[in-house]
């Protein structure tokens, strides 16, 4: 019970992780959690998914408060490619959370802070990204593994 526990948890810390601006993929810990089978797809899947969906919200947390920087010589941004970013995002919305779970959504879940999107509609929108692609993972897996 301590192992599962443990891959559990690693699944959780690795998939939160993945979600921020760490250069981290979770995608190898889901598999192995996976082929490791004793554990349930659904169990891995909703673990996998929280823990993505969680560490996305510390990104939009970053996206709420960046904007009282944006004035700062250090900020990596400057004016312009910031409001050419909110400018995107205003056009093309919260739908671009939809995308949240490919390698650059990150930027996505960022902006949505800085645009100041109901949480609820963040949060639902990232979930079902992620954890659809974590579903998508866990069949094409299951299908490679033989079961």
């Amino acid at each position: 019970m301590t192992e599962v526990l443990l891959s559990l948890l690693g699944l959780f810390v690795a998939a939160f992780g993945a979600a921020t601006l760490l250069p981290f993929q979770s995608e190898v810990v889901f598999v192995a959690v996976q082929a490791e089978a004793r554990i349930g797809l659904p169990l891995i899947v909703a673990v996998a998914s929280v823990g993505n969906t969680l560490g996305s919200a510390v990104n939009y947390a970053m996206g709420r408060s960046v904007e009282r920087f944006r004035d700062r010589r250090w900020f990596p941004v400057r004016p312009a490619q910031l409001a050419r970013a909110q400018a995107w995002y205003a056009r093309y919305g919260v739908w671009t959370l939809l995308l949240s779970w490919a390698p650059l959504g990150d930027g996505f879940t960022v902006a949505a802070g800085m645009m100041r999107t109901p949480l609820w509609l963040f949060l639902g929108l990232v979930a079902l990204a992620k954890t659809g692609r974590y579903l998508a993972l866990g069949w094409i897996t299951a299908g490679m593994l033989g079961g």
